[in-house]
């Protein structure tokens, strides 16, 4: 089993904003596999598919980021899932250029309030996806930035992003380690 998040927060205020690179990555990859079944179901927006005979669980929190914890925390225990091997985060990181892509097995929150709230409920070990959205001029304009809209260059980054993304989420169905998504995906 695998459980595939992406972060954001609910609203048409937040619709296309950095913030939601989560959202807007499962949204897109739902709609493009045709999976519509979308239920509400664990404070979310949440589908059970099925892959190869193993299930794979696409989760949206409807929690606003900061609670994004609770959601997942849910869905991990109901389906007694191992954070470690079947738990994959997509979400926006300032620390990284627009449009860069990391995986990481572990660490800190790095200051996301996302993570952090998910690292309190499932623990530390689960895979994070990061997408780079670069950062303000200033700290104090950091709230503005990552609730604010893309720049024209920006949705052409996200746009020509979605297929790396989705080739992404069908190796993780695919049961690719994490040691080998990171090599594939990882830039230097």
């Amino acid at each position: 089993m695998k459980l595939i998040v992406g972060l954001g927060n609910p609203g048409e205020q937040y619709k296309l904003t950095r913030h939601n690179i989560g959202f807007i990555f499962v949204d897109e990859y739902l709609k493009e596999n045709n999976i519509t079944d979308i239920r509400e179901k664990f404070k979310s927006l949440f589908v059970q598919t099925n892959h190869k005979g193993d299930k794979v669980f696409y989760q949206k929190p409807m929690t606003f980021m900061n609670l994004s914890g609770e959601a997942v925390g849910e869905a991990v225990r109901f389906f007694k899932l191992d954070p470690e091997t079947d738990l994959f985060v997509i979400y926006d990181d300032m620390d990284m250029p627009f449009g860069k892509l990391k995986i990481k097995q572990n660490g800190s929150a790095g200051g996301h309030n996302g993570i952090k709230s998910i690292i309190s409920h499932v623990g530390n070990e689960f895979a994070r996806i990061k997408f780079g959205i670069g950062k303000p001029e200033t700290k104090e304009e950091t709230l503005g930035f990552v609730l604010g809209k893309f720049s024209p260059e920006e949705k052409e980054i996200v746009k020509n992003s979605r297929e790396k993304i989705f080739n992404l989420i069908d190796d993780i169905k695919d049961d690719m380690t994490i040691s080998r998504l990171m090599n594939k995906y990882n830039t230097k």
